[in-house]
């Protein structure tokens, strides 16, 4: 969406804090021993204590309210009883909810207890890029040359990205145009950014997959070629300057 009256921004701001304060609440209280589900309860009554209404569910009839993926679910897990979180898991959670007509969507990865598995430095550099990525967009940017920092960034750290997921326009519904915010530089892509737009911009770095697929549960997505992926999320207006972050107070890049 375009904002266009003050009214649209605080609907934004206000449905952007429902699922930050979520999204930063459920990553607190994540830790080894608990179902991925309860975790997702957790989550879901935060976002109904605002009066907001899971997304996932909502657009797609996703079972669950927020998408958790553990290790090397690269993302859109399924919340259940029966996946225990561990100490040193890379986990993924992406909250986006409704919320009198707006909607806002953000994600992060984050390692649950010691890092024991070495996950952290995959998380570092997606926190790393979408700064980047989110500092350099302002009205008037070409889309494909986000997507190319983003590309460039991580392979300076020794990641890669995956090609066939993507940031998207977001507002009055889940995903809008402009769609396919790519994680590399797409050549054929002439679109820019437009000030006053609502996107979701988000990272999507891996260790070993340049693309994601879908297990057979429908839902999930892994590597293609395996290995593990860190995605980071902010819901943010385009400005002529920098970005009004709107989902901020989740301290995803913290």
């Amino acid at each position: 969406m375009s904002i266009s009256k003050e009214a649209e921004l605080t609907g934004m701001q206000k449905a952007s804090e429902a699922v930050a304060y979520t999204l930063k609440e459920m990553i607190s209280y994540a830790q080894p021993g608990m179902s991925t589900k309860t975790l997702d309860e957790y989550g879901a009554k935060i976002l109904s204590g605002f009066g907001a209404s899971s997304a996932p569910y909502l657009t797609y009839g996703f079972p669950g309210c927020t998408c958790i993926s553990v290790d090397n679910e690269f993302c859109h897990g399924i919340p259940s009883d029966s996946r225990i979180l561990k100490e040193g898991d890379l986990i993924n959670i992406d909250v986006s909810a409704e919320l009198n007509g707006f909607w806002a969507d953000n994600g992060g990865s984050f390692v649950i207890g010691n890092d024991i598995h070495q996950h952290q430095n995959l998380v570092n550099a997606s926190k790393e890029i979408l700064r980047k990525a989110i500092n350099s967009i302002q009205g008037g940017v070409k889309i494909a040359d986000i997507g190319h920092l983003m590309e460039t960034e991580a392979k300076k750290r020794g990641f890669m990205v995956i090609k066939n997921l993507g940031g998207h326009g977001i507002g009055r519904s889940l995903h809008e145009q402009p769609s396919d915010l790519l994680n590399y530089k797409d050549r054929s892509d002439s679109r820019r950014f437009k000030k006053n737009s609502v996107v979701a911009i988000e990272t999507f770095i891996s260790t070993s997959s340049t693309y994601a697929t879908e297990l057979n549960d429908g839902w999930t997505l892994v590597g293609n070629k395996g290995g593990y992926m860190a995605q980071h999320e902010h819901t943010i207006v385009v400005t002529d300057g920098k970005p009004l972050i709107l989902t901020e107070m989740n301290g995803i890049l913290n």
